[in-house]
């Protein structure tokens, strides 16, 4: 399957199956912002449960918090994030769409520079443009760009031909690799200037500058403000970490690719505080923890690229980092990031605040500022993940000999919406109705259940696989008059298990469903 086709039938099952929509939809929607429905939420809540168990319950080195989106204007001043936090910006001149600069694919052709143009009504544009072709491309197609933008400047020039506007110093010139174009229509963008990333707003009901804050672009400054009060109401020793779940926004210049680049983001973070001269140590064994966690998850190993991140393309502040990437049908993208990130960030909050953040080694009878490891990985391109990764379509044959796809999504079962589907073979038979709602009374308190009594039991089950449960219980004659065969012949209240990816099932009794099934979706 054609990558781009993939990911075109991973869109449409998230809206088709309730995992995610577009937000404000019946108003055209808002570029870069989703809302999760039923099967998304429920998917990404047990995302962030497995990580929060495996961050605070598997461990004794780590608390958590909930920090407040709205912070103190004066953390962002400290932490550099009101002057630096910021993309580089680029528009189409012609169309003004904008794109980040460090983003734009280098484009090879010949390129068309005019110094103006003139038109029969007498008006003359002395603004130079110029347009890109690349091999193969027809020169009309560039003098066509270039009296399209020549003409927007004059409105009554829309109504006329476009053929009357005469270009100016018209010249062609090879270029190699170059970012200076449009790569959607070849038109000449602009320079490039910074853009902050931050949502600014203001805190209380007057809008003046004394009031300014952002709706915080990550979530990791509130564990550094709130360093000192957790180690002391924590009574941890170095090295711990604190963790969070929370929103972030940045105002993205082109949101992209689905939930992959949004404006509204999820994100679990760790800012795990050691000793100096033991980073190094830590984020090799963080690279490690984290590679097993995607695992369990669904991510296989050996499809998850280790980027060890060169010097010249890491944060200032980050001595190693490693992007922990995945192979989406759009392109090889970061997962998340495990930095370095030295003293910096306690230092600045110390030197800004002017309150001591220092560490007392009991040990050692030191004080000093502890170095920071930072795993920060995006909720919403985990959930991304693992849906890309779970998608598969199969070809099978029914009982008639039929062959059809199967849409299928392989979820871990630690992690899928819903653990089991619950089904009586027929909805017109009282009795067998009754026991299916017994069935999934006996298990709703344990895992989370669907029951579906329309349709037939096959297109019941393809039904679930569409959502990724793993598996399906089916109510059927044999539970209430006993097992035709084999050796459990005449048995009472047993059911038929299936199981999502084998698509085998088996007899089992009810009195063993509950624990069958725990062990094996945790």
């Amino acid at each position: 399957m054609a990558e781009s086709s993939r990911m075109e039938k991973i869109v449409s099952l998230c809206k088709r199956r309730g995992f995610i929509f577009q937000s404000s939809e019946i108003y055209g929607g808002l570029n870069g912002t989703w809302d999760y429905g039923p099967m998304g939420a429920q998917l990404k809540k047990n995302i962030k449960d497995h990580w929060w168990r495996e961050m605070t319950q598997m461990r004794d080195d780590i608390v958590g918090m909930d920090g407040a989106i709205l912070m103190s204007r004066a953390v962002w001043r400290a932490s550099g994030h009101e002057t630096t936090f910021s993309d580089p910006m680029v528009d189409c001149l012609l169309t003004k769409k904008r794109y980040r600069a460090d983003q734009v694919e280098p484009q090879s052709g010949t390129a068309y520079r005019f110094t103006g143009a003139k038109s029969p009504s007498g008006w003359t544009d002395e603004k130079t443009y110029a347009v890109l072709i690349k091999e193969g491309g027809h020169p009309d197609s560039a003098r066509k760009l270039a009296r399209q933008f020549y003409a927007q400047a004059r409105p009554e020039q829309s109504n006329g031909n476009l053929a009357d506007i005469e270009l100016l110093g018209e010249t062609t010139e090879v270029v190699q690799d170059s970012t200076a174009f449009n790569p959607e229509n070849g038109g000449l963008l602009s320079e490039p200037r910074s853009f902050n990333l931050m949502f600014k707003t203001y805190v209380g009901p007057v809008e003046d500058e004394s009031n300014i804050t952002y709706l915080r672009p990550e979530t990791a400054q509130a564990m550094f403000v709130q360093f000192k009060n957790v180690l002391e109401v924590s009574r941890k020793k170095l090295p711990f970490g604190i963790c969070q779940i929370g929103k972030a926004f940045r105002n993205e210049i082109n949101p992209r690719n689905f939930t992959f680049r949004s404006r509204e983001f999820e994100q679990m973070e760790v800012e795990f505080f050691v000793k100096p001269g033991t980073g190094f140590e830590w984020v090799d064994r963080w690279l490690e923890d984290r590679l097993s966690w995607y695992e369990r998850i669904g991510l296989p190993r050996e499809k998850i690229h280790v980027l060890d991140v060169p010097e010249e393309d890491r944060a200032f502040y980050s001595k190693k980092t490693y992007d922990l990437e995945y192979a989406f049908p759009f392109g090889v993208q970061e997962l998340e990031g495990i930095a370095y990130r030295t003293d910096y960030d306690l230092s600045r909050h110390q030197e800004a605040s002017g309150k001591p953040l220092e560490y007392f080694d009991e040990e050692t009878k030191e004080r000093y500022i502890p170095h920071v490891v930072e795993p920060s990985g995006g909720v919403d391109r985990t959930v991304l993940a693992v849906i890309c990764e779970a998608f598969d379509e199969q070809e099978v044959t029914d009982e008639k000999g039929k062959t059809e796809v199967r849409t299928v999504l392989h979820f871990a079962p630690s992690v899928a919406p819903i653990k089991v589907g619950i089904f009586p073979l027929l909805k017109n038979k009282p009795e067998l109705v009754a026991k299916a709602r017994e069935v999934e009374a006996r298990l709703r308190p344990h895992m989370a259940t669907f029951y579906d009594e329309t349709g037939a039991i096959g297109r019941r089950y393809r039904r679930q696989d569409e959502v990724g449960t793993p598996f399906g219980i089916t109510i059927d004659f044999e539970t209430l008059e006993g097992v035709k065969e084999g050796p459990d012949a005449g048995k009472l209240d047993t059911v038929t298990l299936r199981h999502r990816d084998s698509m085998a099932q088996e007899r089992i009794s009810i009195e063993e469903l509950p624990a069958y099934l725990l062990t094996r979706i945790r």
